[in-house]
């Protein structure tokens, strides 16, 4: 038997003014997109903010139905879109964050599953790292990649094996 260790690095900061101007900028327009989501069953409302690498800002948020599996987090309604609208530019960054009761969630909410998943794949095909911000009213949480956030990963390669 072997154990391995996996380790993820989390950096936290106590308001969105220490971050550099542009991550404010990609937290303030995840927090908007937040205001515009469709989540009358939930209640839950989460904004996401890509930045690209032609400086393009693109915002999406959750998208619920009453048919519930039909629904979509904000994070994948950013990242496809895009990748639709703008397929060859790379993503150095998103923003998410969550409203509920009427305020911003005090901690950070991370990407759920699929939307770690689907974010790492925009990561490989780029070859190049995503950071995540994680927006909470408290806190704010930066990891550097999506790798950090989905250590034992699934990609494209294992599907030849």
């Amino acid at each position: 038997m072997k154990k391995t260790q996996i380790i993820t690095t989390v950096f936290e900061y106590d308001s969105v003014d220490e971050l550099p101007l542009e991550e404010q900028e990609l937290v303030k327009n995840a927090k908007e997109a937040a205001l515009r989501s469709y989540s009358p069953y939930s209640k839950f409302s989460v904004g996401a903010a890509i930045l690209l690498e032609n400086d393009e800002i693109i915002q999406g948020n959750n998208q619920e139905n009453s048919a519930y599996p039909s629904g979509l987090c904000a994070e994948r309604v950013a990242m496809f879109y895009a990748n639709s609208k703008f397929p060859d530019s790379a993503v150095k960054a998103i923003a998410v964050t969550a409203r509920t009761n009427g305020s911003f969630s005090g901690n950070p909410i991370p990407p759920c599953g699929s939307c770690r998943q689907v974010l790492l794949e925009t990561e490989e095909r780029f070859n190049q790292p995503i950071k995540l911000i994680l927006y909470g009213e408290k806190k704010i949480r930066i990891v550097e990649t999506v790798k950090e956030m989905l250590p034992l990963y699934f990609e494209k390669e294992m599907l030849d094996e």
